[in-house]
């Protein structure tokens, strides 16, 4: 990444500027007033200096926000890490704060469920009239149904349709099939004779809205003194560049106190990198390599608000960086309230990220981040992890622009992807 500043009357003419010398892929990320030291500046006029970075590697437009922000989103303060072509953009707040409500009224389940039901009815008409050349195997039809002839003749034709097609939406969309069973089966036991298919769709909206449970981001700290947000996780999830988005969001836009320690004294390029933003945020950035540095640390920023720390990515199987990072976790744990975040990619295969889960559960409890959300089609994993783990899931990041391609993780959007339907509201 190339990092440069450049000075001009205006924030466009320095703009300008950069983009004569770097070209039009430019990313402006900070904007501050310039004026020069000495006796004859009390006479000359106040510039503008603007810092503008370039990826080196590539040169790929921003990728396109999966998710939109609704009716009464804010508007974000000007952020040294936005570009400023996107700065007059409405982002989805993150309100680190808060949680939404799982449930919403009977009137708010209509509107999130809008074209689903319409959608889902076009396909089982498509079912039933092409009932003789249905291509779902007998072992899937059998998992879909479980029912005895008894209660098949109960079950209206129509609805036994959209058993069927809810086992296939939610096989395709990568839920696991224990899950899937689990969800058809319940849909069964609730299923009557003339009871319409969009009752069961609603029920089954509801009852996986609720299996995932509220959203559980960065809280506050409960009493004086600093709160530790630990981040782990494998290697290549994102998790420095996640870390990077949600300090911008804590000492930005909620002009919180932070500092930034990283233990990952493996990979150059990632220290380098949280280095980076540090600068542009202007907050503290420090290199641990001891437990005795850490504790150093821990009493240098007593008076901050948070300590954001990156932990090494490494294999589940690799007991020593494990062991390692126990270690920096208890010594914080000694002196702070602390707070874990697993942080997963949504792309990696759901046994991998079962093993994963598993093996860092053996090290403490932690809230779960997905990332790469933009990168897969199938949101199932999500699920699965919930339902293996049930940690609760805390955000989930949809791109690599920072600070905006994060959320606050929204059950109701899931699962209606899940479903079949778009994922927006």
């Amino acid at each position: 990444m190339i990092i440069k500043k450049y000075v001009g009357k205006t924030e466009s003419e320095a703009t300008e500027e950069a983009k004569k010398e770097l070209g039009q892929n430019i990313v402006v990320m900070n904007v501050r007033p310039f004026k020069k030291s000495g006796f004859f500046s009390f006479f000359q006029s106040q510039k503008i200096e603007v810092t503008v970075a370039l990826e080196e590697e590539t040169e790929r437009s921003p990728i396109a926000r999966t998710y939109t922000p609704d009716k009464n989103t804010r508007p974000v303060p000007r952020n040294p890490l936005v570009d400023v072509s996107q700065s007059d953009v409405l982002r989805e707040p993150l309100k680190i704060n808060k949680s939404p409500d799982i449930i919403d009224d009977s009137s708010a389940i209509e509107e999130k469920l809008d074209n689903l039901s319409s959608l889902l009815e076009k396909n089982i008409k498509n079912t039933v009239r092409d009932d003789d050349n249905d291509t779902l195997d007998e072992e899937r039809a059998k998992a879909a149904s479980r029912s005895s002839k008894s209660h098949e003749n109960d079950i209206s034709e129509e609805n036994m349709s959209f058993i069927k097609l809810l086992y296939n939406t939610l096989i395709e969309n990568e839920v696991d099939e224990i899950y899937v069973n689990q969800l058809t089966d319940e849909v069964e036991k609730i299923t009557k004779p003339g009871m319409p298919f969009d009752f069961a769709l609603a029920n089954v909206y509801q009852k996986m809205v609720l299996k995932f449970g509220k959203a559980e981001p960065i809280e506050e700290p409960k009493g004086n003194g600093p709160k530790a947000e630990i981040f782990i996780g494998p290697t290549g999830v994102g998790k420095t560049t996640t870390i990077a988005k949600l300090a911008s969001e804590l000492s930005v836009t909620q002009r919180k106190k932070v500092a930034l320690l990283t233990v990952d004294t493996y990979r150059i390029a990632a220290a380098e990198q949280l280095r980076t933003y540090a600068s542009i945020l202007e907050i503290p950035f420090r290199v641990i390599y001891s437990v005795e540095e850490m504790r150093a640390a821990a009493e240098d920023f007593k008076d901050y608000d948070y300590i954001m720390v990156d932990t090494a990515g490494h294999s589940q199987h690799n007991d020593e960086l494990k062991t390692d990072i126990e270690n920096f976790i208890r010594t914080l744990e000694d002196v702070m309230e602390c707070e874990n975040f697993l942080v997963l990619s949504a792309t990696t295969k759901y046994r991998d990220l079962i093993d994963i889960a598993d093996s860092y559960s053996e090290l403490v409890a932690y809230k779960l981040i997905f990332t790469k959300m933009d990168e897969t089609g199938a949101k199932g994993n999500l699920y699965n992890v919930r339902m293996h783990t049930g940690a609760p899931i805390a955000y989930i990041t949809n791109g690599q622009n920072v600070p905006d391609d994060i959320a606050v993780f929204d059950a109701q959007r899931i699962v209606k992807n899940l479903l079949g339907g778009s994922g927006k509201s």
